[in-house]
């Protein structure tokens, strides 16, 4: 095993700790407030709806290459991964549009 191999899995755990304290922490001080659990429960809700749209539109379609080994893709995960792909891509036309109405609602006032 050499250096880049142990800087690899340290950084591995360094993302699983982060992502831990990530969803612990906020988790822990949103019990002095109660009602912001209610706000990141109705996030979670809105974002699992827009996943499954973006789910029930993906073709689950796979070029045949890609269904015999190494890589092995079935339609099941090819339809996840478009899912996936397009919840993105929602999520990344609504920033951009935020963006632009808050610039336009400063240039406004």
């Amino acid at each position: 095993m050499d250096t880049t191999d142990i800087f690899l899995y340290a950084g591995y755990l360094l993302i699983i700790i982060g992502a831990f304290l990530a969803i612990v922490l906020p988790l822990i001080k949103s019990f002095d407030n109660p009602r912001s659990l209610l706000k990141t429960a109705v996030g979670v809700v809105v974002l699992g709806a827009l996943f499954g749209v973006a789910y029930s539109m993906a073709d689950a379609e796979v070029a045949a290459r890609y269904t015999a080994e190494p890589f092995s893709i079935t339609p099941t995960v090819a339809k996840l991964v478009g899912g996936v792909l397009m919840t993105v891509y929602a999520l990344f036309v609504l920033a951009i549009v935020s963006i632009v109405v808050t610039e336009v609602t400063k240039i406004v006032k």
